[in-house]
């Protein structure tokens, strides 16, 4: 159990780090303030990490901005090397989530249903 809360514990940490280097450290002008950090899981064994990321906009922008984190993934690895004190810095598979759009979708054909009834 007390590994869990653990990993728990790593997983926050990172998604918050990460958060802070999307919206603070990278200087493209692609990554803007409508990308979020959804979700860090992190392997037990530390070596890899998968981080989920939404992006407000239509597909090109999400692939845009994907692409460009995609890229600074060493950049990124580095600066959460420098403030999260680990044995070892997992590497980050970066995830498109669209589990926002989905539910944006979702209450727009619910708030239409209630319009018609």
């Amino acid at each position: 159990m007390k590994s869990n809360n653990r990993m728990i514990r790593i997983n926050d940490e990172i998604k918050k780090e990460l958060s802070e280097i999307i919206r603070a450290d990278l200087k493209d002008p692609r990554v803007g303030v409508v990308t979020s950090v959804l979700k860090a899981e992190t392997t037990n064994d530390l070596k890899y990490c998968k981080v989920y990321i939404s992006v407000l906009g239509d597909d090109e922008k999400k692939n845009e901005v994907m692409s460009v984190i995609k890229g600074a993934s060493g950049f990124i690895r580095s600066l959460i090397a420098k403030r999260i004190n680990l044995r070892i810095t997992p590497e980050f598979t970066f995830i498109l989530d669209d589990s926002l759009d989905y539910s944006f979708k979702i209450d727009k054909i619910l708030k239409d249903i209630n319009k018609e009834s």
